[in-house]
């Protein structure tokens, strides 16, 4: 993965790439610069993750300033964290989403401090055409599932007729069962009723 493609200006997609990144800060060397090369055209970004004190770090106070690439009294630098083994030795942080070159610098304390977070490089996204194509073709293959067919009007009519008359017939018989013939009775005479009935 090469991150010195430069992007163009008429690109259609971009997509990003995030990479882990960290740094120290201590008593030697107590600023960092996080820089990108001027070639690297594309979008880049810090967004910061945690800022957490060593093992070794002594009971005091740590302050981590961010110090403004402009100098002067209108950009004075910006602490962004305050840290002691003792109370609170590391903090997250949520939203702070900077633009290099970006510079770290250890106000107070002696450290060491480690500073980590995710540097987001948005790159030209090369393979945009193929999958435009490759959507346009799965568009094309599904099909809605289709509704069963209905049958015409005429088909379902002769049903509903057909059923009509089958109920029609079924009260026929009920019908013309007359009330002099006797019931079944239960017991040995049951299946004498039911054969004479058969026999009719």
């Amino acid at each position: 993965m090469s991150l010195t493609d430069s992007a163009d200006a008429d690109s259609r997609s971009e997509k990003p790439v995030s990479l882990i990144w960290g740094c120290e800060l201590s008593s030697k060397q107590d600023s960092y610069t996080f820089q990108v090369p001027e070639e690297w055209r594309c979008e880049q970004q810090l967004a910061l993750r945690t800022i957490c004190l060593g093992e070794m770090a002594e009971d005091e106070f740590h302050v981590v300033e961010i110090v403004p690439a402009e100098e002067g009294d209108a950009h004075a630098p910006v602490p962004v964290c305050t840290l002691k083994p003792s109370v609170l030795p590391m903090a997250t942080m949520v939203g702070v989403e900077l633009t290099p070159p970006v510079t770290f610098h250890l106000r107070a304390g002696s450290g060491p401090v480690y500073i980590s977070g995710q540097h987001v490089s948005m790159v030209p996204n090369l393979t945009w055409d193929e999958e435009e194509e490759g959507e346009e073709e799965d568009s094309g293959e599904e099909e809605p599932p289709e509704s069963p067919e209905k049958p015409p009007k005429g088909q379902a009519a002769k049903k509903g007729n057909a059923a009509k008359k089958r109920r029609l017939e079924k009260e026929d018989e009920l019908n013309s069962i007359s009330p002099e013939d006797p019931l079944p009775s239960k017991g040995r005479g049951a299946s004498r009723g039911r054969k004479a009935a058969a026999k009719k």
